[in-house]
């Protein structure tokens, strides 16, 4: 039946409106900083951003040329039939086309190896251990069910020393400053995600992992983990606060640092630390 061509041909036309919204709404796709959704707050952001229109392109004139044939196909070749209720046009049977399967398998090979060579620079500055850059570490993060432990260098600029500060799902850093940070796993994969910064990394048990990042905008963002963990996955959320200067995020640390110091004290000088 015809109507049936119709309907498809509806759904490709939402479709595909939906891939041309999707790129100027902060709030689907692509999310940014709010109140500016058309910028890009990392630079890795850019470039990735780059790559997913390339391949957004790619894949929505596929699909909207394949869907065009489609809808043709069912409209033109729907089944007629006469009064007598019997087909009026006898279906065609043909063994195939070695020729048009080899021009479909050779364009999409060809295809995907552009867009393997296209990305590599960019895979391989954001993901080779090589191209880790020479910065001190922000921060030692590890993701357990069901939250991110923090651990920041305390005022000797040395991890795993005694005046290390500890926070719970709150990563803070500064603007235009490369921040990086080890990434480790205490019981199942997790996956460290910072969607307006458009990083993510699994984080794995047993595994030490780089990961590095910067914004070139100050205020609030997200951390989410996007790898089903457990029951308590949805709760596995963190606070992301890029500071305007390093003098800003250094007041942040030192005034962490003497809360914790007070909650140790208090805790020594308690009825069970007696």
């Amino acid at each position: 039946m015809r109507y049936w061509s119709i309907l498809f041909g509806v759904m490709a036309v939402l479709c595909v409106g939906a891939f041309a919204y999707a790129p100027f709404s902060a709030d689907w796709w692509l999310p940014n900083a709010a109140g500016d959704y058309r910028h890009v707050v990392s630079t890795f952001g850019r470039e990735i951003d780059s790559l997913y229109f390339i391949i957004l392109t790619i894949t929505g004139v596929t699909f909207i040329g394949t869907q065009v044939v489609l809808v043709w196909a069912q409209y033109k070749f729907a089944d007629q039939v006469g009064p007598d209720g019997k087909p009026t046009r006898p279906a065609q049977y043909f063994h195939g086309s070695q020729r048009l399967e080899v021009v479909w398998t050779i364009i999409p090979a060809a295809i995907l190896v552009f867009i393997a060579l296209y990305q590599m620079d960019t895979w391989a500055s954001i993901k080779l251990r090589s191209a880790t850059p020479r910065v001190p570490i922000l921060a030692e993060i590890t993701a357990r069910q069901f939250q991110w432990v923090m651990k920041y260098p305390g005022p000797d600029g040395k991890l795993h020393t005694a005046d290390d500060l500890f926070t719970v799902s709150d990563l803070h850093l500064v603007k235009n400053r490369t921040a990086l940070i080890h990434l480790k796993s205490s019981d199942v994969i997790h996956s460290f995600f910072l969607p307006q910064m458009r990083i993510k990394q699994d984080a794995v048990p047993g595994m030490t992992i780089p990961v590095w990042f910067d914004s070139d905008t100050a205020g609030h963002f997200e951390l989410v983990c996007a790898e089903l963990c457990g029951w308590g996955h949805y709760k596995m959320r963190g606070n992301v606060t890029v500071h305007e200067t390093e003098e800003e995020f250094q007041k942040w640390q030192a005034d962490q640092l003497a809360e914790q110091n007070r909650s140790q004290l208090s805790m020594a000088s308690g009825p069970q630390g007696r």
